[in-house]
C-alpha cells in the first residue's frame, strides 16, 4: 500500500517528513509546522472519506482523543484549523514501540515489567474515568521514551460510554488484535474497561515469560484459545517470577469479566503494593470456558464446522491410502 503523501509535499501548514505507519484505514506521517515543531498526522484513506460511516468512525476518534490528557496518553495537538482534509495532529513521542523493546531483549526484568505495566494502568485508569475504553491496547500502540516514560497511541476503536454503536463495511463487530483480543471480544461483543483489563494481563504476561499466553498457527486457533483454554502458569514458564505478579496477572485474564478488575484503577492499586499483597485474595474456582454466542460469532462457528469436515476428508483419504497399499 502506498502512502497518499510524500517526503517534502505539504498538508496545510504541515511538511510531511516521512511515512511512519500504514494502516487499514489510515496513513500517519511524521511532520513539521512552520516553527520547525514535530507533529503526527493521522490520515484516513481517501478511499474511505465518501463513506458516511466511515466518516462517523474518524469523527468519533477525533472526539475521544481531545477529550484525554495525560502525559501516559499521546495527546492531540488539535487547535481547530481550517483543513483541506479530515486528519489528526498528535503529539511526536521520541522513542521505540513496547513491541521493539520485548523484541530486543526477550522477556523484561521484573521490575521494568512492573513499571511499564503500572504506567499503562494509570494511563488508562485516566480513560476509564471518563468512559473511554481503548480496546487495542498491545505492544504495537505503546510508546516508551529514552526516560522510560510509556505512552499509550492509537485510539481508533475506542469505545465512549452512552455513544452509539458504529457500524459499517469496513469494521467487522469482532475488533481488536488477536494475541491481546478478550473472550468477549472474539464473541462480537462491543468490551468495557474490563477489556482493556484483559490485554493490560497479556502484556504482563508477554513481558513476564517472554511470549504472549495462548499461540497458534493461525488467528483463529489462537482466539479459540482465548475463549476456551486455561492460563498458562507463569511460574511453570519460569520459578522466578514473583507469586504475586502471576496471581495479578491471572486476575486480569479470568475469562469471565466479572472476576477480573473492574477497571485499570483497581489494577493500579495491586501493581503499586505488589509486593505486600495477600495472595488468599486471589483463589480461584476451575477456569470456565465462555460460551461462544451463535448470534455474535456465527463465523467462528462456521470455522470449527469447517476445520471438522476438512479433518473427516483427511482421515478419508489416509484410510483409503492405507486399503490400497494392503493389498
Amino acid at each position: 500500500m502506498s502512502a497518499d503523501l510524500q517526503p517534502g509535499d505539504t498538508l496545510d501548514r504541515y511538511r510531511i517528513v516521512e511515512t511512519i505507519g500504514h494502516g487499514a484505514f489510515s496513513d500517519v506521517y511524521l511532520a513539521t509546522d512552520p516553527d520547525g515543531r514535530p507533529a503526527v498526522l493521522k490520515c484516513p484513506h481517501e478511499s474511505l472519506l465518501g463513506d458516511v460511516s466511515a466518516f462517523d468512525r474518524f469523527r468519533r476518534e477525533f472526539e475521544i482523543v481531545r477529550r484525554l490528557d495525560h502525559p501516559g496518553i499521546q495527546r492531540s495537538l488539535d487547535v481547530g484549523e481550517d483543513r483541506s482534509r479530515p486528519y489528526l495532529v498528535m503529539e511526536y513521542v521520541e522513542g521505540e514501540t513496547l513491541r521493539a523493546r520485548i523484541r530486543r531483549s526477550g522477556r523484561l526484568p521484573v521490575g521494568e515489567a512492573v513499571d511499564v505495566t503500572e504506567q499503562l494502568a494509570r494511563a488508562m485508569a485516566s480513560a476509564h474515568a471518563q468512559g473511554i475504553y481503548h480496546r487495542d491496547l498491545k505492544p504495537e500502540n505503546v510508546l516508551v521514551t529514552p526516560d522510560g516514560r510509556v505512552v499509550v497511541t492509537d485510539f481508533g476503536i475506542a469505545l465512549m460510554t452512552g455513544a452509539r454503536r458504529l457500524t459499517w463495511r469496513w469494521l467487522t463487530s469482532t475488533i481488536g488484535t488477536p494475541d491481546y483480543m478478550a473472550p468477549e471480544q472474539v464473541q462480537g461483543k462491543r468490551g468495557d474497561a474490563r477489556t482493556d483489563i484483559y490485554a493490560l494481563g497479556v502484556m504482563l504476561f508477554e513481558m513476564l515469560a517472554g511470549r504472549v499466553p495462548w499461540e497458534g498457527d493461525n488467528p483463529l486457533a489462537v482466539m479459540s484459545q482465548h475463549v476456551n483454554a486455561p492460563v498458562p502458569s507463569l511460574r511453570e514458564i519460569d520459578p522466578a517470577i514473583p507469586p504475586p505478579l502471576e496471581a495479578i496477572a491471572t486476575k486480569c485474564l479470568r475469562k469471565d469479566p466479572d472476576e477480573r478488575y473492574p477497571d485499570a484503577g483497581a489494577l493500579l492499586h495491586d501493581l503499586e503494593s505488589w509486593q505486600d499483597l495477600d495472595l488468599s485474595r486471589f483463589v480461584f474456582g476451575k477456569e470456565r470456558p465462555v460460551a461462544l454466542d451463535s448470534r455474535r460469532g456465527p463465523w467462528l462457528l462456521a470455522a470449527g464446522i469447517s476445520i471438522g469436515f476438512l479433518a473427516a476428508c483427511a482421515l478419508f483419504v489416509l484410510v483409503v491410502y492405507v486399503l490400497q497399499h494392503a493389498r
